[in-house]
């Protein structure tokens, strides 16, 4: 992994850079470039991709509601819990950063395709999911496999995307946050309501994943393959001197916003529980759906708002809706544990937009596979990493006072962004341009 900064090369530099870029160039860069080089693609191809994206996303979140249902089986505790969600992440972390351009050289459809065995696999695990270590193995398989699949669902997304239409980076930031609030909700009320809670929601996604399959296969190509598949899987991590500071100071909000969902997907249904005084599982899954599919909607509606503006005003609301939801959380309020919970969901979605906004202008085609490799580096350590700690506290102080010092360290980090943001405001402009 390298770390590097290209903003003084040479003219020599520039050309070798060059050159490197085209080679290393993340997937939805490159299939950018191609796109202009085809005709127009079927309509259909791009939406079928779009619901691939949000099925794998759907299939992520589908153990959220379940992990209460594991844990009174399985005996574990809620810092294993945590661990189980934090072991995809990382590995959904490694995964795109070591296989996130490859699709760029074997095709969008192989990659796919591979993607989707593997996480139908991982269904199989949990089918067959009678221990800890088996629930670890299926979601670290999930991880793999979501992982793989991001780069290339990406990319083909921007190959195939109606001229002039922009939905490819929309859809691309959208479907997985949909596709998130979805599985939540639609696993917690088939475990409720349905049969073998365990089990049924594996099934149902073993059967579309098939599904999905099928109508990869007969999908056209939507990519250009290259050599040097090989040297593609070496991560390289940039940010450029110009994003530096933008970066830094998107970083608390990102890690905020990241591990606002992870306690979510993690403890968010035993948070509900103790909040509503129901044990009915479709809370759990309501409560993910209301933070991630509300920032889905907020990314759609708002994505006319300038970057700087959006990134500012998901810092404002998202302090609001922190502030809400720990005193809904204080006081075992269903509705204001409702609402603060939708609040922080739109400031989600206008922080996420506004920071990967910012920081993708300020790098050159050549520099911004290494940029959004940084961006998901501070994405999946912030969605795992204090879910993890949090697992921990609960183990020795409960979840209740767990709960509210995480919504205190997550206000205090996009307090920190929001005042970073208005300092930089009243300074002079920066413009892209300048370091």
């Amino acid at each position: 992994m390298t770390l590097t900064d290209t903003d003084t090369d040479t003219d020599t530099g520039r050309e070798r850079a060059s050159v490197t870029a085209e080679r290393h160039r993340w997937p939805a860069t490159q299939a950018a470039v191609d796109h202009s080089r085809r005709p127009a693609p079927p309509r259909p191809a791009f939406w079928l991709v779009a619901g691939v994206l949000c099925l794998l996303f759907f299939g992520a979140a589908a153990p959220t509601p379940l992990y209460g249902i594991y844990r009174a089986q399985l005996r574990f505790s809620a810092t294993t819990l945590t661990a189980v969600f934090a072991i995809y992440a990382l590995v959904l972390l490694l995964t795109l950063l070591v296989f996130g351009s490859v699709s760029d050289y074997l095709g969008r459809r192989r990659v796919i395709l591979a993607a989707l065995l593997v996480t139908a696999a991982a269904y199989l695990v949990f089918l067959a999911a009678h221990s800890v270590g088996l629930l670890f193995a299926a979601r670290a398989l999930q991880g793999v496999g979501v992982g793989a699949a991001t780069g290339a669902l990406g990319a083909a997304l921007i190959d195939l995307q109606p001229e002039g239409s922009g939905l490819g980076p929309l859809i691309t930031a959208a479907a997985p946050a949909l596709g998130l609030g979805a599985g939540a909700l639609g696993t917690g009320a088939l475990a409720q309501y349905g049969p073998a809670p365990t089990h049924l929601v594996w099934w149902l996604l073993l059967g579309a994943n098939v599904a999905a399959a099928a109508g990869i296969l007969a999908m056209p190509e939507p990519g250009t393959r290259h050599a040097g598949a090989l040297a593609s899987l070496r991560p390289r991590v940039i940010v450029p001197r110009r994003a530096r500071a933008t970066f830094a100071t998107a970083v608390p909000c990102l890690i905020a916003v990241w591990a606002l969902a992870g306690l979510y997907q993690s403890l968010g249904p035993s948070l509900a529980v103790q909040v509503t005084g129901s044990r009915d599982l479709v809370w759990g899954g309501l409560m993910v759906f209301l933070l991630t599919g509300v920032a889905a909607g907020a990314t759609v509606a708002f994505r006319g708002v300038t970057p700087g503006t959006a990134m500012l005003a998901g810092c404002l609301v998202l302090l609001a809706g922190l502030a809400v939801t720990f005193a809904a959380i204080a006081t075992a309020t269903t509705a204001a544990f409702l609402a603060g919970t939708a609040v922080a969901g739109v400031g989600f979605g206008l922080a996420l937009l506004g920071a990967n906004r910012s920081l993708i202008a300020l790098a050159t085609p050549g520099q911004r596979a290494g940029l959004i490799a940084a961006i998901f580096i501070v994405n999946f350590l912030g969605l795992s990493i204090p879910a993890l700690i949090a697992g921990v506290g609960t183990a020795h102080f409960g979840l209740h006072r767990s709960a509210l010092a995480y919504c205190v360290a997550m206000a205090a980090l996009v307090a920190v962004a929001a005042g970073s943001l208005i300092l930089r405001n009243r300074g002079p402009a920066i413009g892209p341009g300048t370091s």
